[in-house]
């Protein structure tokens, strides 16, 4: 049986963008087509639904599972941060009424794909969501230098033991690249047992494999999604009509405050700081947040979508 992905807060999602007949959405992360069905449905054969992904299979399965409405999505493979200019050449800036981003990855892509998102099978070092661009998993590890590497670890994995793991790599690949997932996680392993001492195979580090967050690092800096988020953020915004509705979907710590930050800045009348006594920055919010607290899945649908557990909404209105 084919594995489809389930996407997550579907029922909270749509109470916070309301679709409506006739009504035109982005979906920035069409994924398998989940939340891009639901919206769908709601928005009627009047509605148009324009679908983003930046990996093209992604994008010729949810053309597949989106058959039933053909004419009515415009399947478009770019990042999200590319959805200003797209609908500006289209005509549709400023009357988009609704834009979702989910910034989970599908559990395909930790399953065997041949790009190497998992420390789990021996793949390439690949990690490209978009498999046009040129920058590799392979030429991150083999071909950056140790203090950048000890950056990403630390900034994008928020990993304890970055400078061991750095370092490591930078003295194996000096005899052999590093080619493989499997081979990359062998390092990440050997490095961790020396700094502690340890003589497991795997030593424990927590509850994740010892290797997660060096690959989640690795899988953020390829695909520059940080970037694409920010970019993406305003982007929306832009293209949003007064009273539409950006929802976003993020799964860890990094993608969730820069959504919490943009949206908070977004939503003041002055950046300026708070002892200057008039406002020279001309600012004005564009937002209103509706999701004062961080919406989580309930208890219901992390017991039957683990992969949902991390996930947390966050809602603006555009008011301006």
């Amino acid at each position: 049986m084919e594995l489809i992905h389930k996407p997550v807060l579907v029922k909270e999602t749509l109470s916070f963008l309301n679709p409506c007949p006739g009504q035109v959405f982005i979906d920035g992360t069409v994924g398998d087509g989940g939340h891009a069905m639901e919206i769908l449905a709601l928005i009627g054969p009047a509605g148009k639904l324009f679908a983003f992904d930046r990996d093209e299979k992604s994008i010729e399965r949810s053309r597949s599972r989106l058959q039933q409405y053909a004419g009515r999505v415009e399947f478009v493979h770019a990042s999200f941060a590319e959805m200003g200019p797209v609908l500006s050449r289209l005509g549709m800036n400023g009357r988009v009424n609704g834009v979702l981003l989910d910034l989970g990855l599908a559990w395909r892509h930790y399953k065997s794909n041949e790009r190497g998102f998992s420390y789990d099978s021996d793949e390439p070092l690949d990690m490209r969501l978009d498999r046009s661009q040129k920058l590799t998993a392979a030429e991150v590890v083999n071909g950056w230098p140790e203090d950048k590497l000890i950056w990403v670890f630390q900034e994008y994995g928020q990993e304890n033991f970055s400078t061991y793991i750095a370092a490591e790599i930078c003295r194996l690949r000096r005899q052999n690249m590093i080619r493989s997932t499997r081979q990359l996680t062998e390092v990440v392993l050997l490095a961790i047992r020396n700094k502690l001492g340890s003589s497991k195979h795997t030593p424990w580090v927590g509850g994740l494999h010892p290797a997660t967050k060096v690959f989640q690092a690795i899988r953020i800096a390829v695909n520059d999604e940080l970037g694409h988020l920010s970019r993406g953020l305003s982007s929306a915004i832009d293209v949003l009509g007064v009273g539409g509705r950006c929802a976003v979907i993020s799964f860890h710590s990094l993608e969730d405050r820069i959504v919490k930050n943009f949206f908070r800045q977004e939503s003041r009348d002055c950046l300026d700081p708070p002892e200057q006594p008039t406002c020279t920055c001309g600012h004005r919010a564009r937002v209103r947040i509706l999701t004062k607290k961080v919406v989580s899945p309930s208890s219901i649908e992390q017991k039957h979508n683990p992969a949902s557990r991390s996930a947390k909404l966050r809602v603006a209105e555009k008011i301006s």
